[in-house]
């Protein structure tokens, strides 16, 4: 049988067991008795075997099923988890990733076996056994294990010796189904299927005796049969099929509207299947009575309860209406990214349509009657309507990038020899999917930075009077239209003086700009290229290649980011992201006769602002609004662009990035417009300050400006 076709759920569902092994081995390390998670470790490694053997990766069956060994010593409390035990099962889970990796790329898993992990796994079970038994036990235990070969080998050969005697006598004693005891439960959906006009068939498969894979084989077996009807009953039972405790036959009841004859041809498709005997499955006449009439009442019953419970026809109506919305909720359909892209396009070409069409509506007034209004303003709500819609079924939640993160800091405690714990919270609030893609390598880099320079060792914090195990926050929430990201630690915070310092050496900054400089500048300067304050380049960190990195890759995906620091409590990395990229709400201004757009969310407030009002200081022009001293950015001398005769007043924007605000200065404000943004590409090269373009309803293109570069 054919099994490519399962090669994305495979994926999917093989990603799924590896995060849950890698969560669940982070809880055992530090509970080493804890039953369920040990239960949940086993029973997603031995899901991971059965899949790779069914898709036939056998490097990877190979290496889960010597992982399941272990796991299977510690569940019998056989083994006691150590932290060197969990380091190799987390190699294997390493292994496996890249065995994962490789059937993404190349449908194969490659060809590296991993022979050093499964040596130290099979290492780990001899050594058990060898240190937990005496010469003496040794003895007896190897005589016991030879009496029970020859017990088993009597036995198989027993079972050998009745299938060929069942051969003998013809096809009636093949069927094997026909001698199996049916529970009174069992009996009752035969009966139940009866009156529904449905068969039940029994069915006994033979496997060729040279089959390796004996529980793979089962399960496409019965996939196969499952195709044409529902399987009630396994003999042995799918848990005994799936551990291969069973010979080389096994039976099967199912209900199908199919003939015994159809549901053996589905069989005999799958390799490997020597032969399969089927025939209807009839119930004495005592049987059927008794069972039809306890069906019957219960149907009564059941119609009793009913009238009971719902009383009347609206409370029945709304139960009705509150299961239908349950089941609905249930329903989901896996979609390519790449299609919702194409949506999102069409999207944006239907949002510029609209804004040409309305634009093009408010010069031509003597159409616009009251009814041809309504028709514009509904177009306006369906098409946000629809933005919003599309927009949601490209959120993913944030879990999906932090949920490796545990792992990661795990690693590094060992690493670094320091006792860390990290913290998360948010994992549920959601990002575009491209924003997703992109923001996992920026959060690393500041909880590696976090590991490394911000947590002192645990003497230093004993000796501080703090928790020696230091602590790691990743926090995620929505405010407005933004995703809010804060990672940071109960460190030793940042080092004003020593970044002032480190910066005069290199030259970045002069010692009068230091003297004059505010420690949030001099923060700033961390996030220069290839600026460090390490004293020496290690694996984690030194090269100063991180910093600079992250506030690149934020800034090229709309967001902005902020450090804060406390000498002796900790620092904190705050990023904000826009929910989305594609389509923003912007306000549209007219600066030195050209049109630009503003993205509404980093805007606070508009004002009007006498020119007696604006004063310098140090050079540069601030205004006094409400008690705070707020820079002046004027638009026009960036751009250059030829502004005319300045009014008495100016049209100031307030703009705010973090905790700063600035105003920058405009000749004319259109109004908010919901614009699509365009990438300029290589157009425009060195202005940091346009960050895209957008078509307005006119046909017209307005440049988007990135407020974060400005303040």
């Amino acid at each position: 049988m054919d099994v490519s076709q399962y090669l994305d759920i495979f994926i999917d569902e093989t990603k799924e067991h590896l995060q849950n092994l890698n969560e669940h081995l982070l809880v055992l390390e530090r509970e080493p008795e804890n039953e369920s998670t040990i239960n949940e470790i086993f029973r997603a490694a031995h899901s991971l075997k059965g899949m790779s053997a069914t898709m036939g990766f056998t490097r990877m069956q190979r290496l889960t099923h010597d992982m399941e060994n272990v796991l299977s010593e510690i569940r019998n409390g056989k083994m006691k988890v150590s932290s060197d035990l969990v380091d190799i099962l987390f190699k294997g889970l390493d292994a496996l990733e890249a065995y994962l990796a490789n059937i993404q790329a190349t449908s194969s898993e490659g060809e590296e076996d991993n022979e050093e992990i499964i040596n130290a796994l099979n290492n780990i079970l001899k050594g058990k056994k060898a240190e937990t038994a005496t010469p003496a036990e040794a003895v007896k235990a190897e005589a016991t294990k030879v009496e029970a070969t020859k017990v088993e080998a009597t036995k198989v050969a027993g079972r050998k010796e009745n299938v060929q005697q069942a051969e003998a006598a013809g096809d009636s004693s093949k069927m094997k189904f026909k001698t199996i005891r049916l529970e009174e439960h069992e009996k009752k959906a035969i009966v139940k299927a009866g009156m529904m006009d449905l068969n039940v068939i029994g069915v006994t498969i033979y496997l060729v005796e040279t089959c390796m894979l004996k529980g793979a084989r089962a399960f496409m077996i019965n996939r196969a049969i499952e195709e044409h009807g529902e399987i009630i009953k396994l003999f042995p039972s799918a848990q005994d099929l799936e551990d291969e405790k069973y010979d080389f036959d096994y039976s099967a009841f199912i209900i199908t509207k199919e003939s015994p004859e159809v549901i053996v041809d589905a069989i005999m498709k799958v390799s490997e299947v020597k032969e399969a005997v089927a025939d209807y499955i009839k119930l004495s006449d005592d049987d059927i009575a008794s069972n039809t009439e306890a069906i019957k009442k219960e149907e009564a019953t059941a119609q009793i309860k009913l009238f009971t419970d719902t009383g009347n026809a609206k409370q029945g109506q709304a139960a009705a209406q509150k299961t239908t919305a349950k089941q609905l909720t249930n329903r989901s359909v896996r979609v390519d990214i790449d299609k919702l892209d194409v949506l999102m396009n069409l999207v944006s070409e239907l949002i510029i349509a609209k804004n040409g069409l309305v634009s093009r509506s408010s010069e031509i007034l003597e159409l616009q009657d009251a009814a041809f209004r309504e028709h514009i303003e509904y177009l306006e709500r369906v098409t946000t309507n629809i933005h919003e819609a599309v927009m949601k079924t490209r959120m993913v939640p944030i879990e999906s990038v932090v949920n490796r993160f545990p792992r990661m800091i795990r690693d590094l405690s060992k690493q670094l020899n320091k006792e860390m714990e990290l913290y998360m919270t948010g994992e549920d609030t959601e990002l575009d999917r491209t924003v997703i893609d992109e923001i996992g390598d920026p959060l690393m880099h500041l909880l590696r930075n976090a590991a490394d320079h911000g947590l002192e060792p645990a003497e230093e914090r004993k000796r501080l009077g703090k928790n020696p195990v230091g602590s790691i926050y990743l926090n995620a929430y929505q405010d407005g239209n933004s995703v809010v990201i804060e990672v940071k630690d109960d460190g030793g915070g940042i080092n004003i003086e020593k970044i002032k310092k480190v910066a005069i050496q290199r030259g970045v900054i002069t010692e009068e700009q230091a003297q004059r400089m505010e420690d949030k500048d001099v923060i700033d300067i961390l996030f220069r290229p290839s600026f460090s304050t390490s004293d020496k380049v290690t694996e984690v960190s030194g090269r100063g290649v991180g910093l600079d990195v992250v506030k690149t890759k934020i800034e090229s995906l709309g967001g902005e980011i902020e450090a804060r620091s406390k000498m002796g409590e900790g620092s904190s990395f705050i990023i904000r992201l826009p929910l989305t990229l594609a389509i923003i709400q912007s306000l549209m201004v007219v600066i030195g006769g050209e049109k630009y757009a503003l993205p509404l969310g980093n805007i606070q407030s508009i004002e009007e602002i006498g020119k007696d009002e604006i004063k310098t200081i140090q050079g540069k022009e601030v205004i006094n609004l409400r008690g705070n001293v707020i820079p002046i950015i004027r638009l026009g001398n960036i751009l250059e662009c030829a502004s005319g005769e300045q009014p008495k007043d100016l049209l100031i924007i307030i703009v705010k990035k973090g905790s700063r605000l600035a105003g920058m200065v405009v000749d004319e404000l259109i109004g908010q417009l919901e614009i699509v943004y365009k990438s300029i590409g290589k157009y425009i090269k060195g202005h940091k300050i346009i960050s895209g373009a957008t078509i307005l309803g006119n046909g017209e293109i307005a440049l988007i400006l990135d407020v974060n570069s400005l303040v």
